[in-house]
């Protein structure tokens, strides 16, 4: 078995039932974008927070 499935495994049976419902249902939007071949139309993590560090910057003159 793949190691990011028997982390994701063990993960599963020790975070909270509100947690594991948000991970599974975020885990299968990732599979069906993966399915459609439409991940690279969306935003990872580090994107949005390098626009928001942008947005954060002192504007210079």
């Amino acid at each position: 078995m793949d190691v990011l499935v028997k982390r994701l495994d063990a993960k599963l049976r020790e975070w909270e039932p509100d947690i594991v419902a948000t991970v599974r249902e975020r885990i299968s939007e990732i599979i069906d974008l993966a399915d459609r071949d439409a991940l690279d139309i969306m935003r990872s993590r580090a994107v949005e927070q390098e626009v928001l560090d942008l947005l954060d910057e002192p504007i210079l003159q």
